[in-house]
């Protein structure tokens, strides 16, 4: 699950619009008064002078401080260049330049470092490390001589030092030998490495600490890249298989797994992520954003979906034959089964479908929600994913669909899976705002969804039932979780169900209901006749 307290990222504080009208009002009153203006005329002169220094300097750092500061940093020190973002800008990055021989690191970002290595790359296992060889000159006679020595832990939660202890930590060396000896394993391009410790495990986690910083540092090398993992997981393997080749032509490598040398020319160590669940593409060659990474999860998914289509069809023609006369020709029985699908799936209805939880913040009358949304018109699916449910049976339902509803959880990065402008429904239980809205709302709408969250009111969760009305629990969550992870995960995530308001949500269904009619008559219309 999303780690709510831990994974809080700070931000700047936006300057508070009330005050800064309060502030003008009463400098205009001050001069409205000749007398007053009089005694007050020396402090108001001096309070000008400060102002406009202060926006002299604030003009004019850049051109006397160093580039790398980030006047971000007066707010907190321990911010990246925006207080969320860990992307480095390709066109001006750290170590966007490295020369052969050298390693460079980046350790500006909040939430990861990255380390650049280019020359005559080779993997030891046995050491943790990867070592960067030099080769000495004929006539110098010591046998080995250190240069550069870094350490670095290859994943995507830098400031979570709870979960960074459990990370294996790699070490960068580079290093000037007589003899380099041979390689293993010899690859002509370069490689990326990264973990996949941590959350994973956590569909959340999977995408926004690995998958999608996986594409955003390795899809400008067009496929042409090795991936080598720490912490490596078959079932991981398995799972995200289907997105890998579409990143890379090459098998990944089990860093611990694989104890033979493997010699690379040039490699990235650690994963660039930018923000939850999102590609910033002022930081991406070629301006790729969300769009392109959903685009590249179509690609992954259709030829496997393609195969579920034509295996379904073959059953159903199968079973066809054993119902039809044996002088029913085979062509008559496909043309029954295509008008039996048409007859199942008209597409004047919309798809509505369900993300249906069990165990905690499930929805309780959630069969009284299908029965409301099929009057409403939709066309209901209830889907539930599970750990071991293939991603590109997701997909296929999510891609097909018009409408989806879901309550607050790691589910909700199914939210991918839909086609830009489909509408996307949060139901948000009580304490879990913030979250709701950070983690998915501000992705959905960044991926082009019609995105809305529906936040419960009290008499709609079941911690109604257990707490007084007045208790803060329910009147002021936002005071529960600044207790810590520790209540918020106890009391809002572990123990509370939803009761959906269904004459509320309902006009929330018809919303979605009116407006996926309109955007359906309007692709009509723009379709060549």
């Amino acid at each position: 699950m999303v780690h709510y307290h831990r994974s809080h990222q700070p931000r700047k504080p936006n300057a508070d619009p009330t005050r800064d009208e309060d502030s003008h009002t009463i400098i205009t009153l001050d001069c409205s008064s000749s007398a007053y203006y009089k005694r007050t005329r020396p402090k108001l002169l001096s309070f000008l002078l400060l102002i406009t220094f202060l926006s002299c300097c604030y003009v004019f750092a850049p051109f006397f401080l160093p580039t790398s500061f980030s006047f971000s940093l007066l707010y907190s020190p321990v911010f990246g260049n925006d207080g969320n973002s860990d992307g480095v800008d390709v066109n001006d990055s750290t170590c966007s330049s490295v020369s052969a021989g050298t390693i460079c690191c980046d350790r500006s970002g909040f939430r990861s470092d990255v380390c650049v290595m280019k020359g005559d790359i080779r993997t030891h296992s046995a050491s943790s490390s990867i070592l960067l060889y030099n080769p000495r000159s004929a006539d110098n006679v010591s046998a080995e001589e250190e240069l550069q020595h870094e350490k670095i832990k290859p994943y995507t939660r830098k400031w979570e030092t709870s979960v960074m202890n459990t990370i294996d930590e790699l070490s960068l060396v580079s290093k000037k030998v007589n003899d380099v000896g041979g390689c293993d394993v010899h690859h002509d391009v370069p490689a990326v490495f990264f973990s996949n410790g941590g959350y994973t495990g956590n569909v959340y986690h999977e995408f926004n600490d690995g998958i999608i910083p996986l594409y955003i540092t390795s899809q400008h090398f067009n496929k042409k890249v090795v991936f080598v993992i720490l912490e490596y997981h078959n079932w991981w393997i398995m799972k995200y298989g289907d997105i890998l080749s579409q990143l890379s032509d090459f098998p990944p490598i089990d860093f611990r797994g694989d104890n033979r040398t493997h010699c690379f020319p040039e490699a990235i160590v650690g994963l660039r992520i930018h923000d939850e669940l999102t590609v910033d593409s002022a930081l991406m060659r070629g301006n790729k954003s969300i769009v392109d990474f959903r685009n590249l999860l179509d690609q992954a998914y259709w030829p496997r979906i393609r195969g579920l289509i034509q295996k379904e069809e073959r059953i159903a023609q199968e079973k066809s034959r054993e119902q039809d006369s044996s002088s029913q020709s085979s062509e008559t029985s496909e043309q029954q089964y295509i008008k039996q699908q048409v007859q199942e799936n008209p597409r004047k209805k919309p798809k509505l479908v369900i993300l249906s939880r069990s165990g905690s913040r499930a929805i309780t009358n959630e069969n009284l929600l299908v029965k409301m949304a099929k009057e409403i018109g939709f066309m209901v699916e209830i889907l539930k994913p599970g750990r071991t449910t293939e991603l590109a049976k997701i997909y296929r339902t999510l891609n097909a669909s018009d409408v989806m509803i879901g309550v607050h959880g790691a589910a909700m990065t199914h939210f991918m899976f839909l086609r830009p402008g489909s509408v996307f429904i949060q139901v948000v239980p009580l304490g879990t705002t913030w979250a709701a809205e950070t983690y998915y709302g501000e992705p959905a709408r960044k991926l082009g969804l019609k995105y809305t969250g529906y936040q419960i009111h009290p008499r709609e969760s079941t911690l109604y039932e257990k707490y007084d009305k007045n208790d803060p629990i329910l009147r002021d969550p936002t005071s529960i979780n600044k207790k810590g992870w520790e209540y918020t995960k106890k009391i809002y995530l572990d123990s509370q169900n939803v009761i959906l308001d269904l004459g509320r949500f309902r006009k929330r269904l018809h919303r979605a209901y009116e407006y996926t009619l309109s955007k359906s008559k309007l692709n009509l219309q723009h379709q060549p006749m």
